[in-house]
């Protein structure tokens, strides 16, 4: 312990002038200082700034910038006031139109070196925008009581810091729920237990009427009945549903209102589908771009009225359902149990009948599997950010003459794809999803197609 706090104090104290060459894929400028790279958070390509370490390592130096200089002429005034403190968004201070060039170059670099495909090689897809604000329907916010701040914090972690960010306010999140951050602290500071409450769960349903909000609310020890009370008021006063966990997942209950609806919807009014979900279920965070991913993903598939797909890694049927609605028979492969009673679930309530689930673990071998025998025309892959490495050599056996690949990762599309062509498929297009704005995050999606 004594060694690391020697070690932090001999980083330098003096700011120091930097040239920023260029942005590192995780959109922090890339400066030299005397040969050795530097990674200096809140610049761009361009400008001279003056920034001060924040690590230094024996390859490489990490550093925040302090003033501006010399602005790039794509820097702006970020919309949030909280931008430069807060770690929930890295590029506010950087133009929307040239996040997505940024993107659009990550992506296109990483598949030029896995593949050897150049950009005249891939036909480049339209980027898929929306509003970059107010966008999140997701969130994990963390909550900390600080008496010298006079009450308890609920937020973001603050960049460089594990420190919870003082920010009453958030121009991503969705209105709803920015709107609720500043009645959110009083609530919590005015609870017996508020040091007992490390995190806050987000989740919003986005429905034709209102927009439905609800907050899982981690406690570490048993909340009193007043608490409770306090609670529930806050529920009703503000329209959202109030859940308690206790420990796991598993331990998340209702406590308000006092009803057995556990569920959020949203709709895909193109599909006519009404998607119900638990809050603690994965959703796509950016709703707007969900709507415009999913007749892309189809459009992708080019699918017939005989077709049979294989939706992979299918979550609650986020785009079995809607595929369903265009082909024969559509089967979805998810390794939640949870997840794949939703995907029934919402199958059923919205009258699909040509959709089937099943669960299964797709880092292991399919052999066997009651699905896993049979002939698919289309492939839908959607996997974490892991990638599908695990699956490839074994599907590209179905004979599938699409796959469509949407990733979240840049890196293990690239790797992936490297596979498929390998495999007997062309890389036939790929472009960039905005789904997160004004951050480095990547997400994409690509088109593969049988050659012969």
């Amino acid at each position: 312990m004594n060694k690391r706090r020697q070690r932090k104090k001999r980083l330098p104290t003096q700011a120091i002038e930097l040239d920023i060459q260029r942005l590192s894929h995780d959109g922090r400028g890339v400066a030299s200082i005397n040969g050795k790279v530097a990674f200096v958070a809140g610049s761009l390509p361009g400008e001279k700034v003056s920034a001060r370490y924040t690590r230094r390592r024996s390859q490489l130096d990490e550093l925040r910038t302090e003033e501006v200089l010399a602005s790039s002429a794509e820097r702006i005034t970020p919309a949030c006031e909280f931008a430069a403190l807060c770690g929930g968004c890295s590029l506010q201070h950087m133009d929307p139109a040239a996040q997505i060039a940024f993107k659009r170059a990550v992506l296109l670099e990483k598949l030029e070196h896995a593949t050897g495909l150049t950009e005249v090689d891939i036909k480049p897809l339209t980027t898929l925008c929306a509003d970059p604000y107010h966008y999140r329907n997701k969130a994990r916010l963390a909550v900390r009581f600080v008496a010298r701040k006079g009450g308890a914090l609920v937020g973001f972690r603050e960049k460089h810091s594990n420190f919870i960010a003082d920010m009453n306010y958030c121009s991503v999140l969705a209105k709803e729920v920015a709107d609720l951050l500043e009645p959110l602290r009083r609530c919590i500071s005015g609870l017996q237990a508020c040091d007992n409450i490390p995190q806050i769960e987000v989740a919003v349903g986005r429905i034709s009427t209102h927009n439905q909000v609800a907050l899982v609310i981690r406690h570490l020890l048993p909340l009193n009945d007043k608490d409770l009370a306090v609670l529930q008021q806050f529920g009703d006063q503000h329209l959202c549903d109030i859940y308690l966990q206790s420990g796991g997942i598993d331990t998340v209950i209702k406590h308000c209102p006092e009803d057995e609806v556990q569920r959020l919807y949203y709709r895909l009014e193109e599909y006519d589908l009404s998607m119900a979900f638990h809050p603690m279920d994965f959703t796509q965070i950016n709703s707007e771009i969900n709507q415009q991913m999913i007749p892309l993903a189809i459009q992708l598939l080019d699918l017939q009225a005989e077709d049979t797909v294989l939706d992979l890694f299918s979550g609650l049927g986020n785009f079995t359902l809607p595929v369903a609605t265009r082909c024969k028979q559509v089967v979805g492969i998810e390794g939640s149990e949870a997840m794949v009673s939703r995907g029934q679930e919402n199958a059923l309530a919205n009258g699909i009948r040509n959709a089937t689930f099943f669960t299964a673990s797709l880092c292991e071998t399919i052999t066997g599997q009651p699905w896993a025998g049979q002939h698919y025309d289309k492939i839908l892959l959607d996997p974490p950010r892991s990638g599908a490495i695990e699956i490839l050599d074994q599907i590209t056996r179905l004979g599938a003459e699409k796959i469509v690949y949407v990733s979240c990762n840049p890196a293990t599309l690239a790797r992936d794809a490297a596979r498929l062509i390998s495999q007997g498929y062309r890389l036939m297009s790929a472009g960039v999803i905005d789904m997160f704005p004004h951050t480095a995050h990547v997400e994409s999606i690509a088109q593969f197609e049988r050659v012969g």
